[in-house]
């Protein structure tokens, strides 16, 4: 535990001091049991001083009431004060959904503190309440969201988060709704639920908290000013943001790639692909890749 913006935030670390800092930023209300210790341990085998941590309001961070008045500000800043927690003054920034969009904005924002980008499933239109807003055509296509996203939604309104057997339920249930072939088996998601209910305060009060805090302004429009190198790894099977959210994040952020992850739903990337997304994040990509659309 460490004190960061305010509060108290649990963190990870992986690796030797002295090699490049990778932070590395969970989706929306999760801990950084999401991150696998292995993935993390792979990461760091590639020369990299990793950096995990619990968002607050998860895991072993700081828990807020039901209500909370924190924005995806907040979360941003959190991020910046596990780095200056660390005496880290730059680092590669590796975020998954609302991890990406908090590591978008940590680029517009403060560029200096960024040495790349890896945005996994996420989007480059997403307002204050993770409303899509992209622009043209794309917006229309994804206005509305997708039957999975909306019955997902509905089950876990409804589960009693303070009930482990239930609230475990509902995470297996909720990863497999969203994710695709390659999604651990039921054990592998089990052991990995427990852990986070295990590991955390109120599920329900966090997972509407960060619900209403939304993704804070958005920075659509401010994308075109980032200069890090940039690396969109994006889910074929993602419908949670479809495939007009990577692209549009490829074609405003300057020189950034976009790489598929075939039979990928919108999920942490899982086993079957971590050789591929392990050699895409360290910078040496296996085969020749072309500049994204």
């Amino acid at each position: 535990m460490m004190p960061v913006n305010g509060i108290q935030v649990c963190l990870e670390t992986f690796g030797e001091r002295t090699e490049p800092p990778l932070l590395l930023l969970a989706g929306e209300a999760s801990s950084m049991d999401w991150w696998d210790d292995e993935f993390c341990r792979r990461l760091a085998a590639g020369g990299r001083f990793v950096i995990r941590y619990d968002h607050r309001d998860t895991g072993r961070s700081s828990a807020f009431p039901a209500g909370a008045a924190y924005s995806g500000v907040d979360l941003m800043n959190d991020a910046l004060g596990v780095l200056d927690a660390l005496g880290v003054p730059a680092a590669h920034l590796v975020g998954l959904s609302l991890g990406g969009a908090l590591a978008q904005r940590i680029a517009v924002e403060q560029p200096h503190r960024v040495l790349s980008l890896t945005l996994i499933a996420t989007s480059a239109g997403l307002g204050p309440d993770a409303t899509p807003v992209l622009a043209g055509v794309a917006a229309v296509a994804v206005r509305t969201p997708p039957a999975t996203e909306v019955r997902v939604r509905a089950t876990t309104d409804e589960v009693d988060w303070s009930n482990r057997r239930a609230a475990v339920t509902c995470l297996i249930t909720e990863i497999r709704a969203r994710g695709g072939p390659f999604t651990p088996d039921e054990p592998q998601l089990r052991r990995l639920a427990e852990r986070v209910f295990d590991r955390s305060g109120d599920l329900g009060t966090s997972r509407a908290n960060h619900r209403r805090a939304g993704y804070g302004p958005p920075v659509r429009d401010r994308l075109a000013a980032i200069e890090a190198p940039t690396l969109i790894l994006h889910g074929t099977l993602d419908q949670r943001f479809p495939a007009e959210h990577p692209r549009e994040l490829a074609r405003v952020i300057p020189g950034s790639r976009l790489v598929w992850l075939e039979g990928v739903g919108h999920e942490v990337p899982p086993r079957a692909v971590w050789s591929q997304v392990l050699t895409e994040i360290l910078g040496e990509p296996a085969d020749p890749l072309t500049p994204a659309a």
